[in-house]
């Protein structure tokens, strides 16, 4: 196969003009050309006359020869191999069963990996099964009630499951894992446009039954998923300096011994976060970011991003990426940017408030949304303990959740007013799709000052680069403080293990490793791969030369 990239068509062009371009580009006849796949699909938005821009895959007669022509264009060259290559497999005597903390996109990966290389694990997630989670979750939306176990951020899927369901990442991926995350979304019902456009997304919806797809396959290929088995404890065994993992102590006191255990949590375990530091687990605090929700009409992103073109059928609602360094140091950015979206409550602990975006498949609603945060680092937080980054994290959501009303109504200010430093009063054109309700208020004491200045100086800013982004009915609705996790539990870059507890595989968005879907999958994969080796005794062949996780924002 010969992959050629930077083949531009107007947006509008005829399925027959992608072959012909195809052809012209290679100097040969569109009957020479055997089959033709296209690997991807972007578009350029910068243009004035906006184009879309293909990367292809094609089979055609006489490869070698014909490759030998365009050994200067770097457009031109034979397709690299893409397939996944497993790592090992379970020998037939296999006495020990891995165990996966955490059913999110990191723990139904690494559970997917292992099961389909025969070792059969065990996955211990802390809240329910993904329909009953929906059920625990609308009621916080609808009723005002928090399940604690149960909600947003606890439960089958993950945080990621109540999201826009992105399927891209910024991670560097070599071995195309992402590509063998993303084709078994495929296979569990995702449509395959995924495989090939340019940043693909999932939604809410679609996301359900993808999951439960996942789950139904890792049992039939052996393993275990056992809902509300919430882990309290793990049993170390140390000697002679050397400390090994030997299994888990369940809050019902039941222990599950193995000596391979993945801790594929999510960012708000922060009881787990606590229980691992209390182990001796070697933890540390890391930046994270904080801010605010913003909603525009989804129309003024779309004619801001596409002109004349918005509305197209295969550009779909628009997105943005924003980023503006302010004068006093700090950085201030766009994050889970949810088009044709909704805010929706996010908590998970009771008389605490934060924010958090989704959007189904459709892209369809109203509003577009996005996360407006300033990064912030350990030296902001209360104390240089290991868990301080929590401890903000609560202060925040705490006054979030008073300034709103204790209902987990949130706090909302029109951008219009924010900007003079004004109390809101009453909505203008923009209507809040913040769940259960919003409350108007004036949110300058939310967050730091040093915070707050930033944002107030980011707006104009990104009112330049997307016309309407400043508009004063725009709405922030706060706080938004689970951006990523707040701590890494640091591991080996080559065997994934604890640095100081032998047998425990920190792993994904909770471990500090990842950050958003595909990247926490990736992650899953790799630690898979790790506690696989470890368990044939062999060298794993894909980390002896690494140097370190890439670790990035999805978003």
């Amino acid at each position: 196969m010969i992959r050629i990239s930077e083949i531009k068509l107007n947006l509008d062009h005829p399925e027959e003009e992608l072959t012909l371009a195809v052809a012209n580009k290679l100097n040969i006849k569109p009957i020479d050309i055997i089959s033709l796949t296209v690997f991807k699909r972007s578009y350029d938005a910068r243009r004035s006359a906006m184009c879309l821009i293909y990367i292809v895959d094609v089979e055609v007669k006489n490869q070698d020869v014909l490759l030998q022509k365009f050994t200067n264009d770097n457009n031109v060259r034979e397709t690299p191999d893409m397939s996944y290559t497993y790592i090992g497999h379970a020998p037939a005597n296999l006495t020990e069963r891995p165990i996966v903390i955490g059913f999110g996109p990191c723990g139904f990966f690494a559970a997917l990996m292992l099961a389909q290389m025969g070792f059969k694990p065990i996955v211990l997630e802390r809240g329910k099964e993904v329909r009953e989670r929906t059920k625990d979750t609308w009621g916080l939306w609808r009723k005002n009630t928090l399940n604690p176990e149960s909600n947003v951020q606890y439960g089958e899927g993950g945080a990621g499951t109540f999201s826009d369901g992105k399927l891209y990442s910024q991670v560097r991926d070599p071995r195309y894992l992402g590509r063998k995350v993303l084709e078994e979304f495929v296979k569990a019902g995702a449509p395959e446009e995924i495989i090939y456009v340019n940043r693909p997304h999932i939604g809410t919806f679609r996301l359900v039954k993808m999951v439960e797809t996942i789950r139904a396959k890792i049992i039939e290929l052996g393993g275990e998923i056992r809902f509300e088995h919430k882990v309290t404890d793990l049993l170390i065994d140390e000697k002679n300096g050397k400390r090994q993992l030997k299994g888990v102590v369940l809050a019902n006191d039941t222990k599950i011994m193995s000596n391979h255990i993945v801790l594929a949590l999510g960012h708000s375990a922060r009881d787990t976060f606590k229980m691992v530091y209390e182990s001796g687990v070697y933890i540390e605090a890391k930046p994270f970011s904080i801010g605010f929700r913003v909603e525009h009409p989804q129309s003024v992103i779309d004619e801001a991003r596409l002109g004349k073109n918005a509305g197209h059928p295969l550009l779909g609602a628009s997105d943005y990426r924003l980023v503006h360094h302010a004068k006093n140091g700090r950085s201030v950015y766009s994050f889970c940017m949810c088009p044709g979206g909704t805010v929706v409550a996010a908590a998970s602990e009771p008389n605490h408030l934060v924010t958090n975006g989704m959007s189904q498949y459709s892209r369809n609603e109203r509003n577009a949304n996005s996360a407006i945060v300033v990064g912030i680092t350990p030296e902001d937080f209360p104390s240089s303990h290991p868990l301080a980054g929590i401890d903000l994290q609560r202060k925040l959501e705490a006054s979030a959740f008073t300034l709103g009303g204790e209902n987990y109504s949130a706090p909302a200010q029109l951008i219009g007013d924010f900007l003079v430093n004004k109390a809101s009063d009453k909505l203008g054109i923009v209507n809040t799709s913040y769940k259960p309700s919003v409350i108007l208020t004036n949110l300058v004491d939310l967050l730091p000052r040093y915070a707050i200045d930033a944002i107030r100086e980011a707006i104009p800013e990104f009112d330049k680069k997307i016309r309407g982004f400043a508009m004063k009915d725009a709405i922030f609705t706060g706080v938004e403080t689970r951006t990523s996790s707040p701590v890494r539990i640091k591991r080996d870059n080559l065997t994934y293990e604890s640095l100081n507890t032998h047998g425990l595989y920190p792993a994904g968005e909770g471990a500090g490793y990842a950050g958003g879907i595909l990247s926490a999958a990736i992650d899953g994969i790799e630690v898979a791969e790790a506690v696989a080796c470890s368990i044939l005794n062999i060298e794993n062949q894909y980390a002896k030369h690494k140097k370190g996780h890439n670790f990035a924002q999805d978003y």
